[in-house]
Order: C-alpha cells, then structure tokens, then sequence
C-alpha cells in the first residue's frame, strides 16, 4: 500500500524559510517521479517542483531561485526547502508521487496519476 506522509507546514513570515518532507512506503523516492504541488483557495492544484528518479529537476517559474526540492534515498523522504517566501505562497502543499514513469518530469499528466500525502497548510503572512 503506498502511503506519503507530510509534515512541516505552518505560518512563515514574508522573506522567511520553511521546510517539508514527505516520508514515503509502499514506493520508493529512488525509482519514481516526485513531485510538490500546491493549491490555493478557488484555484486548481498546480506542480511547483518535480524531481524523477535521475534527480533531474525542475520548477514552475514563480519559485524559482527561492525553493528547492530534493530526496534521501535512504530515508525514502522527499523534501521542500522554502526560502524568501511571500505572501502569493500561500496554499495547501501536497507531495506527489508517480511510481511508474520514474524518469518522467511528470509535470503534466493528470492530477489522478499521482499517490498524494495528505495536504499541509503554508500559510506566509505579510
């Protein structure tokens, strides 16, 4: 049974850092596509970073330069460093993975493509 679990969200200040981690079984972070996602209130749940199973890596553009995801094999977690926040962060994070396209940058495939962790609030006030 695959299972993601998050942790790490919270309330930041603007300009502050926060990071999560997704601890993963039932799959591996090394052999599959992971990937962060986030969804505001009103708005479709979009990817913010991805990383597959080559650790090749992109993200969307808006967090560019001021977030970094990242995984330890060993420890089967994916991660999400926050720096330099702003407000416009502000969503529900999900972590992501897609275990059977591992060398994918799974970016654009269908929301029901994905296992998902259970959503943590980020919240950065002004």
């Amino acid at each position: 049974q695959v299972r993601l679990v998050e942790s790490g969200g919270g309330t930041v200040q603007a300009g502050g850092s926060l990071t999560r981690s997704c601890a993963g079984s039932g799959y591996t972070v090394s052999n599959s596509c992971m990937a962060w996602f986030r969804q505001a209130p009103g708005k479709e749940r979009k990817w913010v970073a991805i990383i597959n199973s080559d650790s090749n890596i992109r993200y969307t553009e808006s967090v560019k330069g001021r977030f970094s995801i990242a995984k330890d094999n060993a420890k089967n977690t994916l991660y999400l460093q926050m720096s330099n926040v702003r407000p416009e962060d502000t969503a529900k994070y999900y972590c992501a993975a897609e275990p059977f396209r591992p060398k994918e940058l799974c970016y654009g495939l269908s929301l029901s493509s994905y296992y998902w962790g259970q959503g943590t609030q980020v919240t950065v006030s002004s």
